[in-house]
């Protein structure tokens, strides 16, 4: 499957912020829509980086309490993301997660974010796509055996 086929078919609400968010409401985004990642995004919708829980962590373990409510988004946000494209698989958009070591992926093209993918996203995918494999081998199995 490919990785614009899944959002389409996840009707996915993407959320984004801006770099100016303060770390607070970048938390709370994060937590009332139930998400490991943000992109971050200029006012022209042009994705500048993403703030990860991972993030959020090292900020609130460099900082001191006091000094939390002056952080932005652009403070703590991964600037060099990596990104997939609506046309790659899901299953190469898997591969960049395993081999960046991280779990939330954005879907860009153009530098412009269209949606987010999770590493749960792509195992659920790929274990669909290799249940319905395994149907379709013993389908031919049965058949040949009716032979």
């Amino acid at each position: 499957m490919k990785v614009g086929e899944f959002l389409q078919a996840s009707h996915q609400r993407l959320v984004t912020c801006i770099p100016d968010h303060a770390l607070n409401d970048v938390a709370r985004l994060m937590y009332t829509n139930g998400i490991g990642a943000l992109p971050v995004c200029e006012l022209n919708d042009r994705m500048v980086g993403i703030v990860s829980e991972r993030d959020l962590v090292r900020a609130f373990a460099r900082n001191d309490v006091s000094e939390l409510k002056y952080l932005r988004a652009r403070d703590v946000m991964t600037s060099r993301v990596v990104v997939c494209r609506p046309d790659d698989s899901m299953q190469h958009a898997q591969e960049i997660m395993r081999e960046n070591k991280f779990r939330h992926l954005p879907v860009a093209e153009g530098g412009h974010v269209q949606g987010m993918l999770s590493l749960r996203d792509t195992l659920a995918t790929r274990l669909a796509e290799t249940e319905e494999e395994k149907n379709v081998l013993r389908d031919v199995v049965l058949a040949a055996r009716g032979r």
